[in-house]
């Protein structure tokens, strides 16, 4: 079992396995909708077959890399909706394959 505290930062605790504190993120994420949003990545890299920590860990960098995104393009983190996520999903997952 994998446990996400989301917040600023969020945190992912499993078995075994030390503490994650996620690097990415904002303030402006706590928003109507943003777990949902999540929970829609963590799923996809679930029925990719990730094991539930490796997708706790991706969808969580990710989500929050979304929201890092969002915010330099809007520049502030008011305001932000759920919908600013998804918009930016594609530069998270883009700027992950340009770092490794």
């Amino acid at each position: 079992m994998t446990l996400i505290l989301k917040g600023a930062p969020t945190f992912i605790f499993h078995p075994n396995q030390p503490i994650y504190v996620n690097p990415t993120g904002n303030c402006g994420m706590a928003t109507a909708g943003s777990g949902d949003v999540l929970t829609g990545i963590i799923a996809s890299f679930l029925s990719q077959g990730l094991e539930s920590h490796q997708a706790a860990l991706l969808g969580v960098f990710l989500h929050g890399l979304a929201g890092d995104i969002a915010k330099s393009k809007r520049l502030t983190e008011r305001g932000m909706i759920a919908s600013d996520l998804i918009d930016h999903l594609n530069l998270a997952y883009h700027a992950l394959e340009q770092s490794v």
